[in-house]
């Protein structure tokens, strides 16, 4: 794979970062109908729970996605309790990497499997038997971290990348019973241990719910309350302002607890969540593709974009500049 020499492209990038956006959207690489073309893709297979069929066939399309552009992909599978009694279900995470051989590395991240009921729904039956489709919540990160590997060019510096896909998210039929983030528990304590792929993590940022059509993201208040990680929460709603993209909101709103916790208080990683919260449809048959928007899905994907640039660039200026 082609990509420009790490020094001369990483230092063009933060030039070019130093001035403000013109003309707002038009500057945007993001495909934002490409974008959403893999949304719907990902949701024509149905609920996508951990250890259905459906995932099975998700995972070969993501890997068939992701191997022509990516340096590597790498399964971590391990064995979680099934809720509902019976074989262990298989958890398997995908983490797709650029530049595999630097030691010092950024996460963009998101989960893939989808709820296996719509839990939520205003209709009781639906809530024990309906379909969940999860299209933004479940379709929406992973659709957009297939759109940003086609963007490579802003992976170039000295920082490795690595977009991972996490599984298990909400193996959840009872709240009060079943755990959450086993994806990325998992991860976090192989990273802990040693066992991950290779590499060290200056920072994660999770993309999870970014397809809404009222795209709506303030700083989520366990992202912001650390002190690790208030200065990654800083540098990509900043360059949303910059960008022109109001839709990041620099206040706090929601406290979430999602894959995040679990990379920062399992793997020490300083990680961040990019989550709208504010959702009509969360947890209900109504979270489909017409809910969603190719246009938020380009937004967030274009301040992904330039906050990579932009740490590539830090990256690679000289010591002591």
């Amino acid at each position: 794979m082609n990509r420009p020499p790490l020094l001369a492209s990483a230092l063009l990038a933060l030039a070019s970062l130093s001035a403000p956006a013109a003309d707002g959207a038009d500057q945007n690489p993001i495909d934002a109908d490409r974008a959403f073309g893999y949304l719907e893709q990902l949701c024509d297979l149905g609920p996508r729970p951990s250890g259905s069929d459906a995932m099975a066939r998700q995972q070969d399309l993501l890997r068939g996605h992701f191997g022509p552009l990516a340096d590597d992909v790498v399964s971590q599978g391990f064995l979680a309790a099934n809720p509902l009694g019976g074989p262990k279900v298989r958890i398997t995470n995908l983490i797709v990497r650029f530049n595999p051989a630097a030691e010092k590395r950024l996460m963009v991240c998101a989960h893939y499997d989808t709820r296996p009921l719509p839990d939520r729904d205003p209709n009781p039956r639906a809530r024990r038997s309906g379909r969940f489709i999860g299209a933004n919540d479940g379709a929406s990160g992973t659709a957009l971290l297939m759109e940003l590997a086609h963007h490579h060019d802003a992976f170039a510096g000295p920082l490795g990348v690595d977009l991972v896909l996490f599984d298990g998210e909400e193996l959840v039929y009872n709240d009060r019973r079943d755990p959450y983030f086993l994806g990325s528990t998992g991860f976090a304590q192989q990273y802990k241990q040693g066992k991950h792929p290779g590499g060290e993590y200056q920072y994660a940022v999770l993309l999870d719910m970014v397809g809404d059509a009222d795209l709506q993201l303030y700083y989520e208040v366990n992202s912001w309350r650390w002190k690790d990680t208030r200065p990654l929460v800083r540098s990509l709603w900043e360059t949303a302002a910059r960008l022109g993209v109001d839709e990041f909101k620099p206040r706090l709103k929601h406290l979430v607890r999602d894959d995040h916790t679990k990379l920062h208080s399992i793997g020490k990683i300083p990680a961040c969540d990019i989550i709208d919260f504010d959702y009509p449809h969360w947890h209900t048959e109504a979270d489909v593709p017409r809910n969603c928007s190719g246009e938020s899905l380009a937004k967030v994907g274009w301040v992904v974009l330039e906050w990579l640039r932009l740490e590539q660039a830090k990256a690679a200026e000289p010591a002591g500049e």
